[in-house]
């Protein structure tokens, strides 16, 4: 029998685990499940003005990188984003 993928996401305050979901792969692509940890940071633990400043170009005083999103391949396909709090969602095989 062929193990089925799915998405795990974990959201994490500090060291404390917050939120934990899972479900199959195919009813999210990649890009879309970027644009759902962000709004899961932002909805978390961001001030308006912290949202707000993460929308700013890159080059602006006021910007800051607390939605931006992290890959990674190794060991296995993951993506993170956030500080504190933080979200992580990763590719399992059940």
């Amino acid at each position: 029998m062929a193990k089925k993928r799915y998405w795990r996401v974990i959201g994490y305050d500090s060291t404390n685990q917050i939120y934990e979901r899972q479900f199959p792969l195919g009813i999210m692509p990649q890009n879309q499940m970027a644009a759902a940890l962000r709004s899961l940071v932002a909805s978390a633990g961001l001030t308006f003005d912290e949202i707000l400043d993460c929308h700013t170009r890159k080059n602006a005083k006021i910007h800051r990188e607390l939605l931006e999103v992290r890959t990674e391949s190794q060991p296995h396909f993951s993506m993170t984003c956030g500080l504190n709090p933080h979200f992580i969602a990763s590719v399992v095989e059940k």
